[in-house]
């Protein structure tokens, strides 16, 4: 994987936390810089926390699951947009809380973050390539680039949704979905 392809997956992992930043955004009365950092470490920080995690579960069995690396992935990220676009087209209206209590941003940040883990398991096995160096110093740049991309859309989703409301979070929703199914296709084709 590529840097292009590791943009994209960030982007498309970070629409999670964009659309639950855009909700905190629509429940705020004001916003503070304070409160867009707030949302931009917790949910930057668990979207680069699940990946590494990911990533050293998944190397464990890479070994056995080489020669279906591909297929891994694909069905992850598979599941993982599809789930996305799913709930994007489901009629319910989940109800984010305005409060940002470690309680509360603790279980957003692991609620949007789920799918990076499995993320982190398709980097074992299909290896991120961005520099020339290890495979794990990639990994790691990879991890970063997600976190940090996700720290800038929860903080720009804080400021959406405060001046935008709820128009934006289904289809950012559905874009970050699409965009993971499409890195999957993109995996498997290239293994044929």
């Amino acid at each position: 994987m590529g840097i292009i392809e590791l943009i994209f997956l960030a982007v498309g992992l970070a629409m999670d936390a964009f659309a639950v930043s855009v909700c905190k955004g629509l429940a705020m009365k004001k916003i503070s810089f304070e409160k867009c950092a707030i949302c931009g470490l917790w949910f930057g920080g668990f979207q680069a926390l699940m990946p590494l995690v990911g990533y050293i579960l998944g190397s464990r069995f890479e070994k056995y699951a080489e020669a279906f690396a591909p297929w891994i992935a694909f069905g992850l990220l598979t599941l993982i947009g599809g789930n996305m676009i799913k709930e994007t087209l489901s009629k319910e209206d989940d109800e984010i809380s305005a409060a940002f209590d470690i309680k509360t941003m603790f279980f957003m940040a692991i609620a949007t973050s789920i799918d990076a883990l499995a993320v982190g398991i398709t980097f074992a096995c299909v290896p991120v390539h961005v520099v020339p160096a290890n495979l794990f110093v990639n990994t790691l740049i990879g991890i970063s680039i997600i976190g940090i991309i996700t720290f800038v859309l929860a903080c720009f989703g804080v400021i959406v949704g405060n001046e935008f409301g709820n128009r934006y979070k289904s289809k950012a929703e559905l874009a970050g979905g699409s965009i993971l199914l499409l890195i999957g296709l993109k995996i498997l084709l290239e293994h044929f």
